[in-house]
């Protein structure tokens, strides 16, 4: 026996209502001081394996001979290092790239001495990194300076 029924109504999904959510004010992110970069503090050690680098090559290629080229070519790397780095640390930076320059381009054989020659490239490597730090600070502080 069959019977007939009425057709079942269509379907309707049921629709859920999700309260809505708003985006909570936050806070402006943490500005990092321009001061405070990561290529500030890498600076240092970049620079002593660049000094590393600078006598391996010297070395290899027997360019030990003229001190005096070796020398302004210490400088630079010293200058660009202390461009870089921390104010305070520019005569660290000058003090690797003189314990290089002296132990393998001066004495041959990794000694440190300080005689003249050596009291002499000592002073060179600080003066150039004081100029360094120096000029890096200038530009700092006026990078630092509202526009007027």
């Amino acid at each position: 026996m069959t019977t007939l029924h009425r057709p079942a109504p269509p379907l309707r999904p049921h629709t859920t209502q999700f309260p809505q959510v708003r985006p909570q004010a936050t806070q402006p992110a943490h500005r990092v001081p321009p001061d405070r970069t990561l290529g500030r503090d890498l600076a240092l050690p970049l620079g002593a394996v660049g000094a590393a680098l600078l006598v391996t090559a010297l070395l290899l290629t027997g360019g030990t001979a003229h001190t005096s080229a070796v020398l302004a070519l210490f400088a630079l790397l010293t200058l660009a290092v202390a461009l870089r780095t921390r104010p305070a640390l520019a005569p660290v930076a000058a003090l690797v790239s003189w314990m290089f320059y002296d132990g393998f381009v001066l004495h041959q054989h990794s000694e440190l001495a300080f005689h003249a020659p050596d009291r002499t490239s000592l002073l060179i490597l600080l003066l150039t990194a004081a100029v360094g730090a120096g000029c890096a600070a200038v530009v700092r502080t006026v990078r630092r300076r509202p526009a007027a």
